[in-house]
């Protein structure tokens, strides 16, 4: 895990901040489809033996599994899905909630940001469905 946190970029390095400006330089959403799917490709490999049923999110069209450890107070992520959009989609919640503290997740007002990059009213309702249990999970991580 401590090498996946190393070269995690999301949070880091991959902020809310600049996924709101890159994806304002963008006219139409099939470019920032593109962008999303892109940011997915970012994500480092998530450990196979942590792809099983404790690790899946429930109500999401796909396949999706997140873990979280603390490290120094804060929560790292491993993710994974198996649709390029939904690990570009985690891509985006991971830069807001990766390298965080408890409180700090919890605080951050998810849905600004992604009214903000008005995601939420361009996803299919099973895909929004989706990315909502996504950032359920990891907030059910950092009151754990």
């Amino acid at each position: 895990m401590s090498e996946t946190i190393q070269t995690n970029p999301f949070g880091t390095t991959i902020t809310p901040e600049e996924i709101i400006d890159t994806l304002s330089f963008f006219d139409g959403w099939e470019e920032r489809y593109k962008y999303i799917i892109d940011l997915g490709k970012e994500l480092p490999p998530m450990d196979d033996e942590l792809k099983d049923d404790d690790h899946i999110v429930r109500g999401c069209q796909s396949q999706v599994w997140i873990d979280g450890v603390a490290i120094d107070g804060k929560l790292w992520f491993q993710v994974d899905s198996d649709a390029f959009i939904v690990k570009g989609l985690l891509g985006v919640v991971l830069a807001a909630y990766n390298g965080k503290s408890p409180a700090d997740i919890l605080a951050f007002d998810i849905e600004a940001y992604l009214d903000e990059i008005g995601l939420i009213k361009h996803l299919s309702p099973t895909r929004g469905n989706g990315l909502r249990s996504m950032v359920q999970k990891i907030k059910a991580l950092a009151n754990s």
